[in-house]
């Protein structure tokens, strides 16, 4: 297990470091600590697990964090001293899996980090799932705005403008999304005011 521990005290983050020695006990845990959440550096050490220990998470560590989920997503356990519902709704919103307000009990830590694990897990892959839904959507609408397109450029139906879409991509071994788009492209070439 590689785990990345961010926290500017020194000292709670070598305990932080402790609990999971000792919860991971013959598993020798790397574990690299740090002052604060670089993107470069999550890069670097390509963590499993991300863990960031604080009094409670400041407005650049949250930005840091949202950016850090956006390219390089971990799983994020934060232990924070003190919180208020902004904070937390906020540490939530940038990607934290387990958000634990003055509770860092080295007892536990195996726990909180299955979990952790876990429901990041289950955020990617709704993520995931969510990201194929949009790009089918937008698929989707590509190929009606195309039908739309060859529907009246050729006088055609519904149905036999899809056909001679579809017989084209399969023609030309692409997808049909991708011919849909060129005629898209070559619609508004050739539409008065197209550059």
């Amino acid at each position: 297990m590689n785990v990345l521990i961010i926290d500017p005290d020194d000292a709670r983050a070598a305990s932080v470091a402790e609990g999971i020695r000792a919860d991971h006990a013959g598993q020798d845990p790397s574990i690299t600590i740090q002052p604060r959440l670089e993107l470069r550096m999550l890069r670097d050490i390509d963590p499993d697990m991300v863990i960031i220990a604080c009094e409670s998470p400041d407005r650049d560590m949250l930005e840091a964090l949202q950016v850090a989920n956006d390219s390089v997503p971990r799983p994020v356990v934060m232990f924070v001293d003190r919180s208020d519902a902004n904070s937390t709704a906020k540490a939530v919103e940038a990607g934290v899996a387990a958000y634990i307000v003055d509770g860092f009990n080295p007892k536990r830590m195996s726990s909180v980090l299955t979990v952790a694990a876990q429901r990041f897990a289950m955020m990617q892959s709704l993520r995931n799932d969510l990201n194929k839904a949009r790009a089918d959507l937008a698929a989707r609408k590509t190929i009606d705005r195309a039908k739309g397109i060859l529907m009246k450029s050729r006088n055609l139906s519904e149905d036999d403008a899809y056909k001679l879409l579809r017989k084209h991509a399969m023609d030309t071994g692409r997808p049909i999304h991708a011919v849909a788009a060129d005629i898209l492209a070559v619609s508004d070439l050739l539409s008065p005011g197209g550059e």
